[in-house]
């Protein structure tokens, strides 16, 4: 049944599916910054106030979500039964080792720590420790970072890339072409990387960070 609790918390759910606040979200959609913060979904008389479709058209543009996505969170149920709410942690020097995922970036073996998070994630969502300073002022030595293998990349993204090589990097999608992907340093001290379709082994999608 919809609801104004339900569209209100599909839209929070959708902001942190993507690593953003509500407030990035609207600004990622072309609104206010302010159109999803709690105190504009009342009136002042307490009468609840609901977003326009258009706001939701283009959340949905501006992240690439489906309606369908937005419907199963706004489902709540649903969301829950098709995701999880905590996953693997792994190191990065982990995830620059042999053996630990699949040629698509899926984690693989047992025994791994695992971690509650605040909302449910697709099935093969895992979590990497930052180490180092490599990529301040973004992301510090601790923060956890979800990322999701299956989770489709755009322009524009924070991305995890790991290379044939053994090296993974958290870094910004700049551009993919047929040969080569281009990725933006997080951290100005560091170079931007241009890398050949040969070299990367995966990239997967940074959807949720624990800032």
């Amino acid at each position: 049944m919809l609801s104004h609790d339900k569209v209100w918390s599909a839209i929070d759910a959708l902001a942190a599916r993507y690593a953003l606040s509500p407030s990035g979200l609207a600004r990622k959609a072309g609104l206010d910054s302010t159109a999803f913060n709690r105190s504009k979904r009342y009136s002042a008389d307490g009468r609840p106030r609901w977003p326009s479709t258009e706001s939701l058209a283009k959340v949905m543009q501006a992240t690439g979500a489906s309606l369908e996505e937005f419907m199963t969170l706004m489902a709540g149920d649903g969301e829950r039964r098709a995701g999880r709410t905590s996953v693997p942690l792994i190191g990065f020097a982990q995830a620059g080792a042999g053996g630990f995922f699949t040629d698509a970036g899926f984690p693989v073996g047992e025994g791994w720590e695992h971690i509650d998070l605040p909302g449910p994630v697709s099935e093969g969502a895992y979590a990497l420790e930052v180490q180092g300073d490599s990529m301040l002022p973004l992301y510090r030595n601790g923060d956890v970072l979800v990322v999701d293998p299956a989770a489709r990349v755009r322009r524009g993204d924070r991305v995890v890339v790991k290379t044939v090589g053994g090296e993974v990097m958290a870094k910004v999608l700049e551009r993919q072409t047929a040969g080569q992907i281009e990725l933006l340093s997080l951290n100005a001290e560091h170079p931007n990387r241009v890398l050949a379709k040969a070299e990367v082994e995966w990239i997967a999608r940074i959807v949720w960070a624990s800032q």
